[in-house]
């Protein structure tokens, strides 16, 4: 075990080719997917928490039930539509990084809603009421909703980037984890596992450790300060 930890590490600060192509491809789709879903989450959320209008309950019902998606299915889903027979087979995003990008969002937009819906719950109430005084525009009281959230704005985009990182049934079904192509750091170790090059993969695995506990660092210094 010491020796392959010390293989992982020299093969870390070696600068492989390979390792720096699957850290490139996960970056890629990790900050797309994430950056995609609070764009679409986060005022999605605003609403749901906001406004009352017809069908809302059911919404949030719905939006809480695919926060609870398992990424399989969500693979399969995407599969079938991008395949040689699915509807969207035109688009050609079958074992492509842009089609691992499509199903994490997929994945993480219901969360960023999620977790938006439920923190402005509790604090939605005095935000109108100040509106309501100062005759804001719905334009300009949503503005101020999410400047009132805006530290749980990033906490959310922190912890939608760790999943995307972290995420791994849906991105081998859409991307296949082909080499030098759509293989991220998570199918790269379960591939390189599997064939027992376990140099490589304790490497992959110790960056991963790392990149989420420099996020979960982040996102407990933002919870704690003051919203």
């Amino acid at each position: 075990m010491r020796t392959a930890l010390q293989l992982a590490i020299d093969l870390l600060l070696s600068g492989s080719a390979e390792l720096k192509d699957i850290v490139s491809v996960t970056l890629r789709m990790t900050l797309t997917s994430s950056v995609a879903a609070l764009l679409l989450g986060a005022p999605l959320g605003v609403l749901y928490a906001s406004a009352r209008f017809p069908g809302r309950k059911a919404l949030i019902v719905i939006n809480r039930t695919l926060m609870g998606l398992p990424p399989v299915v969500c693979g399969l889903i995407c599969y079938m539509l991008f395949s040689g027979v699915g509807p969207l087979r035109h688009l050609k995003l079958l074992f492509t990084v842009e089609g691992m990008i499509v199903a994490q969002v997929i994945l993480l937009t219901p969360i960023v809603t999620g977790s938006m819906e439920t923190y402005l719950s509790g604090v939605v109430g005095p935000i109108r009421e100040t509106a309501r005084g100062l005759r804001l525009s719905r334009g300009r009281t949503f503005l101020l909703t999410l400047n009132e959230s805006k530290y749980q704005v990033v906490s959310t985009y922190l912890f939608a980037f760790g999943r995307a990182m972290a995420e791994v049934g849906a991105v081998a079904m859409v991307g296949g984890a082909i080499a030098y192509k759509t293989n991220v750091m998570t199918t790269a170790i379960m591939m390189y596992t599997n064939r027992g090059d376990f140099t490589l993969g304790l490497a992959l695995g110790i960056l991963l450790l790392a990149i989420s506990l420099v996020v979960n660092v982040l996102a407990h210094l933002l919870q704690r300060s003051p919203a």
